[in-house]
C-alpha cells in the first residue's frame, strides 16, 4: 500500500497550473501556459453523480457524487487492499472563473490525512466535450448511462503512465 500511496501522491503533482489541453497519454491531457481553459458549468459534470464501484489500481472501490447544489458537487472514494479499506478521498468540485475545478484530499485508512490540513490537490479542467471531462491529470469517459472509464496519471522512475479506472453504476 506505501508503493501505492506513492504512486498517487506523485500522479498529483500533474493536478499543474497552466491553461490548455495538449495530449499527455492515451486517454488524458496536460495544461499548456496561456491558452484559454474551457467554460464549464456542474451540469457538465452531472453524468458522475450517483453511486459506482468498479476497480482502481488493481484493486475495488467505490465512489459517490451528489448532485450538483449550492454551487458545488461532493465526491467520495474509498479504495480497497482485499477486504479492507486501503485509502480515503474526498472530492469537490466547483466553479471558479467560468471552469470547472476538482479539488481532492487523501485519508489513509485510519483517516489521517495525506494533505496538511490546509491543503488540498487542485485538478483544473482543461478540456470539455459531450460525456467528456479532462482535468489536468485526470479523465473521465461516459461510456454508457451506467459505466464511466477514468484515466490517471501517474508518474514514476521510468516517465509517465495512465492507470485505468473502471467505474460501474450502483443501482
Amino acid at each position: 500500500m506505501k508503493i501505492l500511496k506513492a504512486l498517487l501522491a506523485t500522479a498529483l503533482v500533474t493536478g499543474g497550473a497552466a491553461f490548455a489541453a495538449e495530449p499527455r497519454t492515451g486517454h488524458t491531457y496536460a495544461l499548456e501556459d496561456n491558452e484559454k481553459r474551457p467554460a464549464a458549468t456542474l451540469e457538465d459534470a452531472s453524468f458522475l453523480v450517483g453511486s459506482w464501484t468498479g476497480t482502481a489500481f488493481g484493486e475495488r472501490m467505490e465512489e459517490s457524487w451528489s448532485a450538483p447544489t449550492g454551487g458545488s458537487m461532493v465526491g467520495t472514494f474509498k479504495l480497497f487492499n482485499g477486504d479492507e479499506p486501503a485509502m480515503y478521498e474526498l472530492m469537490l468540485l466547483t466553479v471558479e472563473d467560468g471552469t470547472l475545478v476538482l479539488k481532492v484530499k487523501h485519508f489513509n485508512a485510519d483517516f489521517s490525512a495525506w494533505e496538511d490540513k490546509p491543503d488540498y490537490v487542485d485538478f483544473k479542467l482543461v478540456k470539455l466535450s459531450e460525456n467528456e471531462l479532462h482535468f489536468g491529470g485526470i479523465s473521465f469517459y461516459k461510456r454508457s448511462d451506467d459505466r464511466i472509464d477514468g484515466y490517471i496519471v501517474m508518474r514514476n522512475q521510468d516517465g509517465v503512465s495512465e492507470q485505468h479506472l473502471i467505474y460501474e453504476r450502483q443501482k
